[in-house]
Protein backbone atom coordinates (compact mmCIF):
# COMPACT_ATOMS: atom_id res chain seq x y z
CA UNK A 1 0.00 0.00 0.00
CA UNK A 2 1.61 3.43 -1.02
CA UNK A 3 2.12 5.87 1.73
CA UNK A 4 0.90 9.94 1.73
CA UNK A 5 4.26 10.57 0.38
CA UNK A 6 4.39 8.36 -2.20
CA UNK A 7 0.94 8.91 -3.77
CA UNK A 8 1.55 12.55 -3.75
CA UNK A 9 4.54 11.97 -5.80
CA UNK A 10 2.89 9.74 -7.95
CA UNK A 11 0.41 12.20 -8.87
CA UNK A 12 2.63 14.91 -9.38
CA UNK A 13 4.59 12.66 -11.83
CA UNK A 14 1.64 11.40 -13.55
CA UNK A 15 0.23 14.91 -13.78
CA UNK A 16 3.49 15.59 -16.33
CA UNK A 17 3.22 12.33 -17.77
CA UNK A 18 -0.62 13.16 -19.06
CA UNK A 19 0.27 16.57 -20.03
CA UNK A 20 3.29 15.41 -21.93
CA UNK A 21 1.16 12.43 -22.93
CA UNK A 22 4.19 9.65 -21.79
CA UNK A 23 2.42 7.88 -19.34
CA UNK A 24 3.99 4.46 -21.01
CA UNK A 25 7.56 6.14 -20.90
CA UNK A 26 7.34 7.29 -17.24
CA UNK A 27 5.79 3.65 -16.13
CA UNK A 28 9.05 2.42 -17.92
CA UNK A 29 10.90 5.17 -15.96
CA UNK A 30 9.34 4.59 -12.69
CA UNK A 31 10.29 0.78 -13.22
CA UNK A 32 13.63 1.50 -13.25
CA UNK A 33 14.00 3.98 -10.38
CA UNK A 34 12.46 1.19 -8.27
CA UNK A 35 14.64 -1.45 -9.87
CA UNK A 36 17.64 0.58 -9.18
CA UNK A 37 16.37 1.09 -5.24
CA UNK A 38 15.37 -1.99 -4.70
CA UNK A 39 18.97 -3.10 -4.39
CA UNK A 40 20.09 -2.84 -1.18
CA UNK A 41 23.80 -2.22 -1.53
CA UNK A 42 22.39 0.70 -3.21
CA UNK A 43 20.19 1.54 -0.69
CA UNK A 44 22.79 1.08 1.80
CA UNK A 45 24.59 3.76 0.42
CA UNK A 46 22.09 6.13 -0.80
CA UNK A 47 20.68 6.35 3.15
CA UNK A 48 24.20 5.96 5.05
CA UNK A 49 23.96 10.00 6.62
CA UNK A 50 27.46 10.19 6.79
CA UNK A 51 27.58 10.88 3.01
CA UNK A 52 26.56 13.77 2.02
CA UNK A 53 23.40 14.56 0.23
CA UNK A 54 25.01 16.07 -2.45
CA UNK A 55 27.44 13.02 -2.97
CA UNK A 56 24.37 10.51 -2.92
CA UNK A 57 22.85 12.46 -6.07
CA UNK A 58 26.11 12.22 -7.79
CA UNK A 59 26.41 8.61 -7.34
CA UNK A 60 22.59 8.37 -8.68
CA UNK A 61 23.41 11.15 -11.33
CA UNK A 62 26.97 8.86 -12.70
CA UNK A 63 24.20 5.81 -13.95
CA UNK A 64 23.05 7.27 -16.95
CA UNK A 65 22.96 3.85 -18.97
CA UNK A 66 20.40 2.79 -16.43
CA UNK A 67 18.46 5.99 -16.03
CA UNK A 68 17.83 8.74 -18.61
CA UNK A 69 18.05 12.67 -17.90
CA UNK A 70 14.09 13.18 -16.09
CA UNK A 71 14.08 9.85 -14.11
CA UNK A 72 17.69 10.91 -12.78
CA UNK A 73 16.08 14.30 -11.77
CA UNK A 74 13.68 12.20 -10.00
CA UNK A 75 15.69 9.70 -8.21
CA UNK A 76 18.09 12.57 -7.27
CA UNK A 77 14.75 14.32 -5.85
CA UNK A 78 14.11 11.24 -3.52
CA UNK A 79 17.46 10.77 -1.93
CA UNK A 80 17.48 14.71 -1.81
CA UNK A 81 13.99 14.37 0.40
CA UNK A 82 14.98 11.05 1.85
CA UNK A 83 12.48 8.88 -0.24
CA UNK A 84 14.71 5.81 -1.45
CA UNK A 85 12.18 3.88 0.19
CA UNK A 86 8.77 5.07 -1.71
CA UNK A 87 10.03 3.95 -4.76
CA UNK A 88 7.64 1.21 -4.67
CA UNK A 89 4.84 2.54 -3.46
CA UNK A 90 5.37 5.71 -6.38
CA UNK A 91 5.74 2.90 -9.14
CA UNK A 92 2.66 1.24 -7.70
CA UNK A 93 0.55 4.73 -7.19
CA UNK A 94 1.69 5.72 -10.65
CA UNK A 95 0.05 2.51 -11.95
CA UNK A 96 -2.97 2.50 -10.15
CA UNK A 97 -3.43 6.26 -11.87
CA UNK A 98 -2.72 5.07 -15.13
CA UNK A 99 -5.28 2.08 -14.82
CA UNK A 100 -7.58 4.63 -13.76
CA UNK A 101 -7.08 6.85 -16.88
CA UNK A 102 -7.41 3.94 -19.26
CA UNK A 103 -10.46 2.21 -17.87
CA UNK A 104 -8.70 -0.64 -16.73
CA UNK A 105 -8.56 -2.39 -13.64
CA UNK A 106 -5.41 -4.98 -12.07
CA UNK A 107 -6.25 -7.90 -10.37
CA UNK A 108 -4.34 -10.56 -8.60
CA UNK A 109 -5.32 -13.68 -8.10
CA UNK A 110 -4.08 -16.23 -5.80
CA UNK A 111 -4.08 -20.27 -6.79
CA UNK A 112 -2.04 -22.75 -4.69
CA UNK A 113 -0.95 -24.37 -8.19
CA UNK A 114 -0.15 -22.65 -11.27
CA UNK A 115 -3.15 -21.74 -13.48
CA UNK A 116 -3.13 -23.29 -17.03
CA UNK A 117 -3.43 -20.90 -19.50
CA UNK A 118 -7.64 -21.31 -20.98
CA UNK A 119 -8.51 -20.61 -16.81
CA UNK A 120 -6.30 -17.33 -16.18
CA UNK A 121 -8.11 -16.19 -19.46
CA UNK A 122 -11.41 -17.60 -18.32
CA UNK A 123 -10.97 -15.36 -14.72
CA UNK A 124 -10.23 -12.36 -16.90
CA UNK A 125 -12.75 -12.64 -18.89
CA UNK A 126 -15.56 -13.22 -16.26
CA UNK A 127 -14.23 -10.23 -14.46
CA UNK A 128 -13.59 -8.18 -17.56
CA UNK A 129 -17.19 -8.57 -17.97
CA UNK A 130 -18.29 -8.38 -14.29
CA UNK A 131 -16.70 -4.70 -14.07
CA UNK A 132 -17.16 -4.19 -17.57
CA UNK A 133 -13.42 -2.72 -17.48
CA UNK A 134 -10.42 -4.22 -19.01
CA UNK A 135 -8.70 -6.61 -16.93
CA UNK A 136 -4.99 -7.15 -16.36
CA UNK A 137 -4.37 -10.54 -14.45
CA UNK A 138 -1.42 -11.04 -12.39
CA UNK A 139 -1.33 -14.59 -11.08
CA UNK A 140 0.11 -15.38 -7.74
CA UNK A 141 1.51 -19.34 -6.82
CA UNK A 142 0.54 -20.39 -2.80
CA UNK A 143 0.77 -23.41 -2.05
CA UNK A 144 0.01 -22.47 1.62
CA UNK A 145 -3.58 -21.54 0.26
CA UNK A 146 -3.97 -25.31 0.14
CA UNK A 147 -6.91 -25.04 -2.81
CA UNK A 148 -9.12 -22.57 -4.35
CA UNK A 149 -8.54 -18.96 -5.23
CA UNK A 150 -8.15 -15.54 -3.84
CA UNK A 151 -8.75 -12.82 -5.97
CA UNK A 152 -8.36 -9.14 -5.10
CA UNK A 153 -8.83 -6.11 -7.58
CA UNK A 154 -9.21 -2.59 -5.81
CA UNK A 155 -10.07 -2.85 -2.40
CA UNK A 156 -12.13 -6.04 -2.79
CA UNK A 157 -11.10 -9.47 -2.18
CA UNK A 158 -12.98 -12.68 -2.82
CA UNK A 159 -11.35 -15.34 -0.40
CA UNK A 160 -12.74 -18.66 -1.69
CA UNK A 161 -9.25 -20.62 -0.53
CA UNK A 162 -9.04 -23.83 1.45
CA UNK A 163 -6.91 -22.23 4.19
CA UNK A 164 -9.39 -19.78 4.60
CA UNK A 165 -12.49 -22.06 5.45
CA UNK A 166 -10.43 -24.32 7.63
CA UNK A 167 -9.32 -21.21 9.73
CA UNK A 168 -13.24 -20.15 9.82
CA UNK A 169 -13.98 -23.74 10.52
CA UNK A 170 -11.04 -23.75 14.00
CA UNK A 171 -12.65 -20.61 14.98
CA UNK A 172 -16.23 -21.79 15.12
CA UNK A 173 -15.22 -25.36 16.38
CA UNK A 174 -12.98 -23.52 19.53
CA UNK A 175 -16.19 -20.78 19.67
CA UNK A 176 -18.26 -24.20 20.81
Amino acid sequence: MATAAAKRYAKAVFEVAQQDDRIDQWSGRLAKIRELFDDSRIVAVLNNPTIPTERREELVSAAPHVLDAEATNLARLLVESHRVAEARGIEEEFQRLADDEAGRVRATVTTAIELERTDRERVERELSKRLNKEVRLVVVVDPRIIGGLKLQYGDHVADATVATRLQQLRRRLAAT
